[in-house]
């Protein structure tokens, strides 16, 4: 349980300030795929599955590997996946102040797979839009190339 819980000894801010970069580039950065495993804090269950994070830059951006680490963080602890979506985006936008930042999680939780309901194929999908990324364009821009992820 300590390894499970170990990100609420972890500041996420720590995590994106040790590799910031000024750079010249106002195009989205998209990290997609990224593996989560988490324990839902309703039930003590895992749930797990994939992040999908992208930010529109505004003269900063993070170590590429920064953002898994991120994810890490939030997902080590007793957790729910909305609040965790909201988390992500959110430390992102605090640490590098980009024009806009989009996550997604696609998750399945053995909460509803071995127990309740018991629908082993069912997928929960969360999504934390901010800045630029809650204009319909932006957004839609994003969630094509994710999907377009899948496909592949």
């Amino acid at each position: 349980m300590q390894f499970l819980t170990s990100g609420l000894d972890q500041d996420p801010a720590d995590i994106l300030r040790s590799a910031l970069f000024e750079v010249d580039y106002d195009e989205m950065v998209i990290v997609r795929d990224i593996e989560m495993y988490s324990l839902c804090e309703h039930h003590m269950l895992p749930f797990f599955g994939k992040v999908h994070i992208a930010y529109i830059p505004q003269g900063k951006v993070v170590g590429l590997s920064k953002l898994p680490r991120l994810v890490n963080v939030f997902a080590r602890r007793l957790q729910v996946q909305e609040r965790m979506t909201r988390q992500i985006a959110e430390a992102v936008e605090e640490a590098i102040g980009p024009m806009g930042v989009g996550v997604v999680i696609e998750a399945q939780h053995l909460c509803m797979m071995m127990r309740g309901v018991e629908k082993q194929a069912s997928q929960t999908v969360t999504s934390a839009m901010l800045g630029v990324f809650q204009k319909q364009r932006t957004r839609a821009e994003f969630l094509s190339l994710v999907r377009a992820g899948a496909r592949s």
